[in-house]
């Protein structure tokens, strides 16, 4: 994608300079035809057919410049964009419960059992110890955050 995209400032960056260095040549030789000539009117020849088709060229060229520096700028920012969104293999994440104590906690009123490690209770005075067989006779749904439910919970810390 870079080599597609230089192959064409190079020729927009070249073209530019020569319609610019052109035109310059055409300014002088237009200044030279008139200040040799003493009359207007034998003056504007050289003012029509030399000193605007250069000041005209020189102003093509400028932009034609200013387009190969922008479509350079532009095959920069693709090369850096195709860099920082490149797709990498997503490495495997063991997805591990926040908290692992075995010790069950619940808030009076909350809908969740947690684990007395649960970042959820943590801080919290009005969290009370409850027994293994207390949540499931209130219905109460296991925190999602500690998982006090896995099997790795019941396991303890040993596993």
């Amino acid at each position: 994608m870079r080599t597609a995209r230089l192959r064409t400032v190079h020729p927009l960056l070249w073209t530019g300079l020569a319609a610019a260095a052109l035109g310059a040549v055409l300014c002088v030789i237009g200044w030279y035809g008139v200040s040799g000539e003493r009359f207007a009117e034998r003056q504007v020849p050289y003012l029509a057919s030399c000193t605007l088709p250069g000041a005209a060229l020189i102003v093509a060229g400028a932009v034609l410049v200013a387009q190969a520096r922008s479509v350079a700028a532009a095959a920069r920012m693709d090369e850096l964009y195709a860099l920082l969104v490149r797709e990498e293999e997503p490495q495997p994440v063991a997805v591990r419960p926040a908290a692992t104590s075995g010790d069950l906690l619940l808030v009076p009123g909350g809908t969740l059992y947690h684990r007395a490690d649960c970042p959820l209770v943590a801080g919290k005075p009005q969290a009370v110890p409850a027994d293994a067989h207390a949540p499931a006779d209130e219905g109460l749904d296991p925190c999602p955050i500690c998982e006090p439910g896995s099997e790795a919970a019941e396991a303890g810390p040993e596993s």
